[in-house]
């Protein structure tokens, strides 16, 4: 986003505070994640890039690192990568290794931010907080030798962010064409969203861009100064002209269609599949296929049409419960959330595991706290409150800071906490703060990148429907519930009494003259444009025009830039989730819970006032907080059950496989059991998985690495 200039100078102020607190604080790894962190909340919000520049900032760091240890491997550096080759001569070893590493890492990560976000929209603050926190480490920003065959530690950091930046080159991510894929055609015309819609002609089983506004110049214009107020503006950008002038045209682009091409880290051949579609190849890891995406039969009804139906409807049926007037209260402390004992595996077990008119997934939650013996205490909140809360906070992140970036943010806050024992897996010995957070951030990254590697290839061949266009599709047809009542199309939405209805006379909807007699109304939340002072109004829930409906989304926003199947926030979170999980050896959070907390009136919503009261988002494990991520994108009205579902269960394979494959990296000759996997589970039972109900049967049914560690202790 732009600054002002005396915006700028007061943020640089800040970040150098910042730097001089976190150095006797933190490690060095640590600070240049930070550094990372701040960056990406003011570059482009594109969740599939940052998390590949999270992996190979972690490459560029782990590399320096490791170049110094007589254990653990480089990842790159004097190896063959994906094609890519690191050559390494050998250099004198450092009389002092671990500052020969801090300096390594430090010039590692300073070059390859500073050549990374070189583009960023507020690159000159980005190159400023770079070379601040470089001065205040005591290290020359000037420094650009790479003849690491002297012995010197920059010169080595300088090569290994050469070789990283290199090989990103050629990784097929197209960072050279601004990440763009030239071959991507959208099947449908843009949706006008402030117009009724979609027009006939469109197809709801394919993606549909946006279009907001008439084109505009972002160049000199601060965000604060122009109507496409907020970072999300970066999600609408159409091109970047050959003088780096950025233009808004008000119209989506598919961001990341070709992205399963993207060389990976951990993801493996035999999960792989090459599909054609529009005379396009696409490789996918982990394709769900059939099992979990429907169709609308436009026509007929027909095939998976009913599927289709119920997973759009139940979208627009928990829109209703983003009211901030809402009397019903929840217990939304572990106590009564997470614990999730088993994901659906199949379309038609969707409609068991989403309450359709609770909002909630089954989980049973958890009795004791595993860490202090003692009960969760129940926390009674607004389910208005909590649901709004929750929706902003995964959104992006508490700071904008992208999915990926929200869950580097998690890692530090759990790196925080005083009861983490930082053990690898666990198990091993204990490790310095430098060595953590460096093995740490690159295993997460790497679980990170997999991830979008695996959703946004899937994005891209599915080309699916965002929950906008698919409702106002149906409710512009009519109603499928009644051939006997009026307005009935076999491509219609189903009724639902209270929630989704025919507009009848006398109705405050029928307009002018009943011209909307008999179309379908939704009791929804009322849409960003009902807002006009986001600080001291609420949109509130009401009856809407069905082909007028909004996700609970800016109105900058609307709607993600990439098709819905599958969830990227799903895949996100649980992959990050299971490598977390197998990092720390303990599916829980440190001391048995995480805790985010949003003060009421905070402003916290952006999009309207709110909360009423004091939210808490808490989590027991890992994977409870991966499942309020992924649940979060439904009640936002941005993401269907059906790509939930296969985002968890893909995302679960990814965490694991790029956590087994990170460890080989640290560890040599080690026997595969010598660290705690998931292998060592009870794999003939296929309920078991982290999170689930211990029992004392002599078998580690909740994989947490412990036998029968039930409260109160397994007897006998």
């Amino acid at each position: 986003m732009h600054y002002p200039l005396f915006k700028q100078f007061a943020v640089l102020f800040v970040v150098a505070f910042f730097s001089q607190a976190l150095a006797a604080q933190h490690s060095v790894a640590r600070e240049w994640n930070e550094a990372l962190l701040q960056s990406m909340r003011e570059d482009l919000a594109r969740p599939h890039v940052q998390a590949r520049n999270i992996f190979h900032f972690s490459v560029a760091m782990y590399d320096a690192w490791a170049a110094y240890d007589n254990e653990a491997s480089p990842y790159l550096l004097g190896k063959n990568v994906n094609g890519f080759t690191c050559p390494c001569n050998n250099f004198p070893k450092p009389a002092d290794v671990e500052a020969a590493r801090k300096e390594a890492m430090s010039y590692a990560a300073y070059r390859f931010l500073m050549a990374r976000f070189a583009n960023s929209p507020q690159s000159t603050l980005t190159v400023s907080r770079f070379r601040d926190v470089m001065k205040k480490l005591g290290y020359d920003p000037r420094n650009y030798s790479s003849d690491y065959t002297t012995g010197s530690p920059a010169a080595l950091g300088v090569y290994i962010a050469q070789c990283v930046l290199q090989m990103g080159g050629q990784d097929g991510a197209h960072e050279g064409n601004n990440y763009q894929d030239t071959t991507y055609r959208p099947n449908n015309p843009p949706l006008a969203v402030v117009a009724a819609g979609p027009d006939e002609g469109v197809d709801p089983n394919h993606w549909q861009a946006l279009q907001l506004k008439t084109p505009i110049d972002l160049d000199g214009y601060p965000v604060l100064e122009c109507n496409c107020l907020g970072r999300s503006y970066s999600t609408l950008i159409d091109s970047v002209d050959e003088n780096g002038r950025r233009r808004f045209t008000g119209t989506q682009s598919f961001q990341g269609s070709h992205w399963g091409k993207v060389k990976p880290f951990g993801l493996k051949r035999q999960n792989r599949k090459i599909h054609r579609r529009d005379g396009h190849e696409y490789i996918l890891y982990h394709d769900p296929g059939k099992d979990f995406f429907p169709r609308l039969d436009t026509l007929g009804g027909g095939g998976t049409s009913k599927d289709y139906m119920w997973n759009y409807a139940l979208v627009a049926n928990w829109s209703a419960l983003l009211n901030p007037d809402d009397t019903t209260r929840w217990d939304v402390s572990p106590r009564s959330m997470g614990n999730v004992q088993r994901y659906p595996r199949n379309l038609s077990e969707l409609s068991e595991f989403y309450d359709l008119h609770t909002g909630r997934n089954p989980g049973i939650g958890h009795t004791v706290n595993p860490h202090s013996g003692q009960a969760y205490t129940s926390k009674m909140t607004p389910r208005g409150d909590y649901i709004r809360a929750a929706v902003q906070y995964w959104a992006e992140g508490p700071n904008e800071e992208t999915p990926p970036g929200h869950w580097l943010a998690l890692l530090n806050y759990v790196n925080d906490q005083p009861q983490l024992v930082k053990k690898f897996n666990g198990k091993d010995r204990l490790m310095n703060d430098l060595e953590w957070d460096v093995k740490s951030c690159f295993t997460l990254g790497a679980a990170l990148h997999d991830a979008a590697i695996a959703a946004w290839g899937i994005k891209g061949m599915y080309d699916s429907a965002r929950p906008i266009t698919a409702l106002r599709y149906m409710a512009t047809r009519g109603q499928s519930t009644n051939p006997e009542l009026p307005s009935y199309h076999p491509a219609g939405i189903p009724l639902m009494p209270g929630r989704i209805e025919l507009v009848q006379k006398g109705d405050p909807l029928a307009g002018p003259k009943n011209v909307n007699i008999g179309k379908i109304k939704f009791y929804a939340w009322k849409g960003p444009f009902a807002v006009t002072d986001a600080k001291t109004q609420t949109a509130g829930v009401g009856w809407v025009l069905g082909e007028n409906w909004f996700p609970y989304q800016p109105k900058t926003f609307i709607s993600p830039p990439f098709a819905g199947f599958v969830s990227g926030h799903a895949v996100f979170s649980h992959s990050a989730a299971e490598a977390l999980s197998l990092l720390t050896g303990d599916v829980y959070f440190p001391g048995g819970m995480g805790e985010f907390t949003v003060k009421a009136d905070s402003q916290f919503l952006r999009i309207e006032k709110g909360p009423n009261t004091d939210v808490s988002l808490q989590w027991a494990t890992y994977r409870d907080a991966a499942d309020q991520a992924s649940l979060s994108r439904i009640w936002a009205g941005a993401n269907t059950p059906f790509d939930d579902i296969p985002g968890r269960l893909i995302g679960d394979e990814v965490g694991i496989g790029a956590f087994q494959l990170a460890k080989t990296y640290f560890y040599k000759d080690r026997d595969r059991d010598g660290f705690f996997s998931y292998e060592d589970c009870d794999d003939n039972n296929p309920t078991v998985y982290p999170g689930s109900v211990e029992k004392c049967d002599g078998k580690d049914n909740d994989c947490n690495g412990k036998v029968d560690d039930v409260m109160p202790p397994c007897k006998g």
